[in-house]
C-alpha cells in the first residue's frame, strides 16, 4: 500500500535562562522525551546507518576523508528542532565573549550524545561554536550519538535589541563546508574526529532537511529560497524572537510565504520566557506546509517546556513544486547544495499497521494587542520573580492609568500562574510553593488557591498620598487593590516632606521656605516641591519593599498567621512609567518611576488606555474602566478649592499623549530629525493644524526631548514590546547632551514655512 512520505516532526517552545546550563539542559531533555512520546507509535525498523561527507568547494577548506561510521540502529522516525542558542540561552550577550560559555555548551552536548537522548531522533539544537578561531551562532544536528552537521548562521541580527555581530561572525561561504575538529571529549563519545561545518543540507533516504536561523527568515534574500530550489523538503528554524506588539502576524506571514510559492515544510521553534533581560520571547512554535499552517503552539504561558508535533506528507511538497512551472525552471538552473548523506535513517514511515494521517490546515491564533499587553509582561514578571528569589512585588499605586495598568498585569500574572498550577504543571507548583513558603498541606492548598489569594501573598500595593492628592484617586487605588487581591497600604507622607523642607530651611539659614505657584511661589520653587514629593515616594517604596516582609514575618510569629511572602525575603519594586513619558522626559529623575523593573516601559499611553478598557472586562477588574476615563495627573500641586486636582499631565507636557506617540514613532521607526518630522506632519496633520502650528509642536517636542534626554540614562530596565524605545544604550543609541535650541534645524523649518508662504 502506498501511503506517501509521512514524517512526524516535533518543535518546541522552551523557557531557557541565560547561563543556566543545568536548567537549560534539563528543559532540552524534557522536550526530547516529550517529542519521542508523541511520536512513539510511529515506528519502522532498519539497520546500518552511515554518513557521507560532501567535498567542500571552499578553496581554503581541507579535503575531507569519506568514511562510514559504525552501524546505527533505531526504530523511530522523528525530528525535533529547538530555539536559537538554547544551550547557553539566547540572552547571554557579552558572556558569549567568554570561552567558558562555549566550553559549557560542548559539555551539555556531550550529555545529550552520551546519555541516549539522540537515539532514534534527529535533534536540531542551538549553541555557540568556535571554528578556526572564529565564534559562530550554530545549529547542530545530532542523531544516535553522532554529530551530523554544524550549520553556522549566515545573516546576523543587528538592530533594535539585537547585536549579534558584537559576539558572532556570519558564515560567508555559501554552499561550502569544512571539517570541524571536535573537542576530544566529544570525539570519545561519537568516535568522530571531525564533523561537517558550513552551509549544507541533510539527505536521508526519504527526505532532505536543512536549516535557517531566526533573522534569516526576515532577510530580503532568505536562505529558504535557495534551499527550496535545491530540493530541500523540510526547513527548520530555531529562533530567539522576542515579543513585540502586533508582530506575530508578520512572523507567521513570512513562514507561509516561504513555502507558499516554492512548496516545502517549515518547522519553527522559539524561546518563550524571560531569559534574564528586558525581552520576553513569545514562543508560537509552529509547522507550515505549502503555505498553510498545520500546527501552532501557544504564544504566552508559564509552562517551561511545550512540544507540538505534526504529521506531514512530503509527497505534497513534491506535487506542489511539480505544479509550478516557474519553480521547475528556476530549480533546474539552481546551484547544487552540498548534502550530508544520512543512510538508512528514515524520517517517514507507518505506525503499527496503521496509516498515518497528515495534519489538517488550522487557522492562526492571534491575540488582540490588549491581551498581548496583559499576558506578555505578566509572564515576564513571573519569570523574573521566581528566578530572582524574591518574595513578591511592591507597586506604588496612584490610582492613575499607568500604575493601575501595572497592577492589572500583576493580577493577570496571578491568574495565569494559578491556572497552570491547578493544571498540574510541576514547575508552576514548585515555584508557587517556594514563593509562598508553604506546601499544599499548609495554610493554602494549591488545589483551592485563588488568584486573589496568590496576589495577597506576593503583591503589595501602596497609595502614597499627600495633601495634594484627591479622594478620587485614593478610592480608585483601594478599589483596584481589592479587586486584584493585593495587600494594600494607604499612607500620607506630608510629615516626611515637611521634615526635608525643615532641613533645607536650616541649611539656608532659616530664611528660605519654597512655596507652590498657587501660593505665590516661583516656577523654580513650584518644580522643586513637585520633585521632592516624587523622589520621596521612591525612597518610601524601596524602604517598604525591603522591610514589609520582615514586618509581616514578625506579625506571623506573634499571632500565628502569615499574611504575605512566606515570612521574610524581599519585594521587588515595580515601575510604571510609559514609553511616551520616557521619550518626552516627563518624569522626575529618581522618582517613583525608578524601580527594579518596569513592565510597561515600552508601551504607549494609547495602548495602555485600550488595555485598561479590555482588562476591566476580561480580567475582572471593573474599576479600570473608571480609571481609564479619568484625565492623567501627577497630583503634585495643591488641589482646587473644591478638592479637585489642578494639574493634568498633557497640560504640563504641552502636548497630548496621542501626539507624543506620533512623535516617538516618526523619530525612532522612520528616523526623522526635526525637519523631516515637520515635513511628514504637514502631510498627516494638514487638515487639523496650520504649518506654523505644526512647526511649534515639532520644536516643542524636540526642545524637551533634548533637555530631558539625560533622564534616559537612568530609566528602570523595562519590558521591551514595542518597535521603539527611548531607553539609553538599548534601543536608542543617541547622546544625552544636546543643544536644545536646535538652531540649524529649527531655522530650516522656518525657512520652509516662509517659502510656502511666498509660493
Amino acid at each position: 500500500m502506498v501511503c506517501g512520505r509521512l514524517a512526524i516532526l516535533a518543535t518546541c517552545n522552551l523557557n531557557q535562562w541565560a547561563m543556566d546550563f543545568e536548567g537549560n539542559l534539563e528543559r532540552i531533555i524534557k522536550s526530547i522525551k516529550a517529542a519521542k512520546q508523541k511520536g512513539a507509535k510511529y515506528r519502522v525498523s532498519f539497520s546500518n546507518a552511515s554518513l557521507h561527507l560532501p567535498i567542500p568547494s571552499h578553496p581554503s577548506s581541507p579535503t575531507p576523508h569519506i568514511s562510514p561510521f559504525p552501524p546505527i540502529s533505531s526504530s523511530s522516525q522523528q525530528h525535533q528542532v529547538g530555539p536559537e542558542l538554547e544551550i547557553p540561552g539566547y540572552g547571554c550577550e557579552d558572556h558569549f565573549l567568554e570561552l567558558d560559555t562555549v566550553t559549557h555548551s560542548w559539555e551539555c552536548i556531550a550529555h545529550l550524545l552520551s546519555d541516549g537522548h539522540t537515539n532514534g531522533i534527529v535533534v536540531d539544537i542551538g549553541a555557540p561554536i568556535v571554528h578556526r578561531g572564529v565564534r559562530y551562532n550554530c545549529r547542530l544536528f545530532l542523531l544516535n550519538g553522532k554529530i551530523l552537521l554544524i550549520r553556522p548562521k549566515l545573516y546576523l541580527a543587528n538592530n533594535g535589541n539585537y547585536r549579534e555581530p558584537r559576539w558572532f561572525a556570519s558564515w560567508k561561504h555559501k554552499r561550502c563546508t569544512e571539517d570541524h575538529p571536535l573537542p576530544f571529549s566529544i570525539s570519545q563519545i561519537t568516535g568522530q574526529k571531525t564533523a561537517p561545518f558550513g552551509d549544507a543540507a541533510l539527505r536521508f533516504p526519504d527526505a532532505v532537511l536543512a536549516a535557517e536561523t531566526c533573522e534569516e527568515l526576515f532577510t530580503p534574500s532568505a536562505p529558504h529560497i535557495d534551499l527550496a530550489l535545491g530540493g530541500v523538503d523540510i526547513i527548520t528554524n530555531g529562533s530567539g524572537s522576542h515579543h513585540e506588539l502586533r508582530k506575530l502576524g508578520r512572523r507567521l506571514d513570512l513562514m507561509k510565504a516561504a513555502t507558499a510559492e516554492s512548496g516545502g515544510v517549515y518547522v519553527y521553534a522559539n524561546q518563550r520566557g524571560c531569559d534574564g533581560g528586558r525581552l520576553y520571547y513569545d514562543g508560537c512554535a509552529c509547522v507550515v506546509v505549502n503555505g498553510n499552517l498545520v500546527v501552532q503552539g501557544s504564544q504566552f504561558g508559564v509552562t517551561e517546556v511545550e512540544v507540538v508535533t505534526a504529521c506531514v506528507d512530503l509527497d505534497e511538497v513534491t506535487a506542489k513544486r511539480g505544479g509550478v512551472a516557474s519553480f521547475q525552471e528556476q530549480a533546474s538552473a539552481a546551484p547544487a547544495i552540498p548534502f550530508i548523506e544520512v543512510d538508512d535513517f528514515f524520517l517517514c514511515g507507518v505506525s503499527n499497521n496503521r496509516l498515518l494521517l497528515p495534519n489538517s490546515v488550522v487557522e492562526a491564533k492571534y491575540l488582540l494587542p490588549e491581551e498581548e499587553i496583559a499576558r506578555g509582561p505578566a509572564c515576564w514578571l513571573w519569570d523574573y520573580l521566581r528566578r530572582s528569589g524574591a518574595s513578591g512585588y511592591l507597586l506604588p499605586l496612584s490610582g492613575g492609568a499607568d500604575s493601575s495598568s501595572v497592577a492589572a498585569i500583576v493580577g493577570c500574572m496571578c491568574q495565569m500562574v494559578v491556572q497552570a498550577a491547578q493544571s498540574e504543571d510541576e514547575q508552576a507548583i514548585s515555584d508557587v510553593t517556594r514563593i509562598l513558603g508553604t506546601t499544599a498541606s499548609g495554610d493554602i492548598s494549591i488545589d483551592t488557591l485563588t488568584a486573589e489569594q496568590l496576589a495577597n501573598r506576593i503583591f503589595t500595593t501602596v497609595y502614597m498620598g499627600t495633601e495634594n492628592s484627591s479622594s478620587e484617586t485614593k478610592t480608585r487605588a483601594a478599589t483596584l487593590a481589592k479587586q486584584i487581591g493585593s495587600s494594600h497600604l494607604d499612607l500620607k507622607f506630608d510629615i516626611a516632606i515637611d521634615a526635608v523642607l525643615r532641613v533645607f530651611s536650616l541649611v539656608t539659614g532659616g530664611m528660605h521656605v519654597p512655596r507652590f505657584s498657587a501660593h505665590g511661589g516661583s516656577d523654580t520653587e513650584n518644580l522643586a516641591l513637585q520633585n521632592l514629593q516624587a523622589r520621596l515616594r521612591m525612597v518610601l517604596a524601596f524602604l517598604l519593599a525591603q522591610l514589609m516582609p520582615w514586618v509581616r514575618s514578625t506579625n506571623s510569629n506573634t499571632n500565628g498567621t502569615t499574611t504575605t511572602g512566606g515570612g521574610g525575603g524581599f519585594l521587588l519594586v515595580l515601575g510604571s512609567s510609559n514609553v511616551d513619558e520616557a521619550l518626552r522626559g516627563y518624569l522626575t529623575k529618581y522618582d517613583a518611576s525608578s524601580a527594579d523593573i518596569n513592565p510597561i516601559g515600552s508601551i504607549s499611553k494609547g495602548d495602555l488606555k485600550a488595555f485598561l478598557k479590555w482588562a476591566a472586562v476580561h480580567l475582572g477588574y471593573p474599576v479600570l474602566a473608571e480609571i481609564e476615563a479619568a484625565p492623567p495627573t501627577a497630583e503634585l500641586v495643591p488641589l482646587n478649592g473644591d478638592g479637585k486636582t489642578a494639574q493634568t499631565d498633557e497640560a504640563d507636557m504641552g502636548m497630548t499623549y496621542e501626539e507624543l506617540g506620533v512623535f516617538g514613532r516618526l523619530r525612532a521607526l522612520y528616523r526623522y530629525g526635526p525637519v523631516s518630522m515637520f515635513r511628514a506632519l504637514q502631510g498627516q496633520w494638514r487638515d487639523q493644524c496650520s504649518a506654523p502650528e505644526i512647526a511649534a509642536k515639532v520644536k516643542h517636542f524636540f526642545k524637551y526631548y533634548a533637555i530631558n534626554r539625560h533622564k534616559a540614562t537612568t530609566l528602570t530596565p523595562a519590558y521591551h514590546c514595542e518597535a521603539y524605545s527611548p531607553e539609553d544604550n538599548r534601543h536608542d543609541h543617541r547622546q544625552f547632551l544636546y543643544n536644545s535650541r536646535w538652531p540649524w534645524q529649527f531655522r530650516a523649518i522656518d525657512d520652509l514655512i516662509q517659502r510656502n508662504k511666498e509660493t
